[in-house]
This record gives structure tokens, sequence and C-alpha cells, in this order.
């Protein structure tokens, strides 16, 4: 059984999924890619626009299609994806 929603997108990370997809015209066939890259104590999450695969969850979240890897889903169950604006720059981050 999987999670209903088993991450969280913040409003300002949703606002800034939505204009990233529209500004460059990316397909809706594509979602957002949550996972995990590397393993062990060097595994780091992973963030990115992605077309699903037959390994993959797909969800919709706040109106964000959402792909998260069957392998990795529980390691990502409970992350929130925001947005974050400061002097150093501006990004999504991921935070457990």
């Amino acid at each position: 059984m999987t999670p209903a929603n088993p991450i969280r997108i913040s409003t300002l990370a949703r606002q800034e999924i939505a204009d990233t997809l529209r500004i460059h015209k990316i397909p809706d066939t594509y979602g957002l890619r949550v996972g995990m890259k590397g393993g062990g104590c060097g595994a780091q999450f992973l963030l990115g626009f992605d077309l699903p695969t037959e390994n993959d969850h797909v969800y919709t979240i706040e109106s964000i299609k959402v792909i998260i890897d069957k392998r990795h889903l529980m390691y990502v169950i409970g992350t929130e994806v925001d947005y974050e604006e400061t002097e150093a720059g501006s990004g999504f981050t991921l935070v457990k």
C-alpha cells in the first residue's frame, strides 16, 4: 500500500514549480521527480523534472504531478519540498 501524499509541497514551492513548467514549456507528461541519489552515508535527495517509468509511483499533490521511484519511496516519505530566496541565491530545498 502506498501513501496518498508521501511528501508535502510548500505554497511557495508549488508556485515556483508551476511557473517553471509554464515558462520552460515543459509538457504535462513530465512531473516533479523526488528521490535519492547515491547510497549509504553519501545519499542525497534528488529533485528534477522527468517522465514516469514502470518503476515509479505517480501522485498529484497540490495540483503538481510528483514522480517517486518505488525503491526511493520509504526514504522520501514525510519530506517537504520548499523554495528559499536568500542573499546567496534562490532554489528548491528538500527537508525531512
